[in-house]
């Protein structure tokens, strides 16, 4: 159940190194000790966690927030149950199946 995931936000940035120096010269955070892929960057605190990926499109049209599941196929299963759609995508960098993307060291994600 959703009810029961950890919640983390997801920020998008167009230039990856500035947002870098935001948050971490700034804000004084500290990437979180998890392999992201080039162009993310994760920040945990002391009760949660965000994203901040390299995007062309600034702000509006992105990801806000994020679930954390243990098994994203029965998580899907259940809200589609519900009526739930999730997207499909095929860009390059980012082709879903069924509805998942499969990021690598990151892990696996679903859009709805």
């Amino acid at each position: 159940m959703l009810s029961e995931s950890t919640v983390y936000g997801v920020l998008p940035a167009t230039d990856i190194e500035r947002a870098k120096k935001f948050y971490e010269g700034t804000l004084g955070l500290k990437p979180a000790d998890m392999p992201t892929e080039p162009g993310y960057v994760l920040y945990s605190v002391k009760q949660g966690a965000f994203l901040v990926y390299q995007t062309q499109a600034p702000g509006g049209a992105a990801t806000a927030l994020g679930f954390v599941v243990d098994d994203l196929a029965a998580e899907m299963a259940d809200l589609r149950k519900r009526g739930v759609v999730f997207e499909e995508y095929d860009l390059p960098g980012l082709k879903t199946v069924n509805g998942v993307v499969d990021m690598g060291k990151m892990g696996k994600g679903a859009w709805f």
